[in-house]
């Protein structure tokens, strides 16, 4: 098990690793807060989940030629290069608790959860890996789910 391991499994912010980095190297940390790489918010937007009881998974997503020649294409909404080329699951996928209220008053549905995990400095360009990447957010967004891209934020 490594640092950002530990510091997941005992939901240690990022900004507080960070500062024991900085206290135990007695130097500058190493990640620049405004430029975090996108693993890095990766693990704080999973932390984040994780203490507002959702849960989120890693969805990697591409393809890899097997021994015999032919390929193997995993992640959601990846049954074909053309399909990936429109539409990009996100890096985090899962489910959130909903209290549901009036006909269905306490009863607690899980609602499937996307985030796509951008660089802490990152926005919106058009690209197209990022207008495949929002068909998918616009998708999941209208049959009810929460998807959306981040650079760090939850919700």
């Amino acid at each position: 098990m490594n640092l950002t391991q530990w510091a997941i499994k005992h939901h240690v912010s990022v900004t507080a690793l960070l500062e024991l980095q900085q206290i135990s190297l007695s130097v500058t940390p190493i990640v620049d807060p405004i430029n975090t790489r996108e693993q890095m918010v990766s693990h704080e937007v999973r932390i984040k989940a994780s203490e507002a009881g959702w849960r989120l998974w890693r969805n990697n997503v591409g393809a890899t030629k097997t021994e015999d020649g032919s390929f193997i294409r995993y992640g959601l909404c990846n049954e074909t290069a053309e399909i990936n080329k429109q539409i990009k699951s996100a890096d985090l996928i899962g489910i959130k608790p909903v209290v549901i209220t009036e006909e269905m008053v306490g009863t607690t549905i899980g609602q499937f959860v996307s985030r796509e995990v951008k660089r802490r400095n990152w926005s919106y360009k058009g690209t197209s890996a990022e207008q495949a990447q929002l068909a998918w957010a616009t998708l999941v967004n209208s049959m009810g789910g929460d998807a959306k891209l981040t650079n760090g934020e939850l919700e």
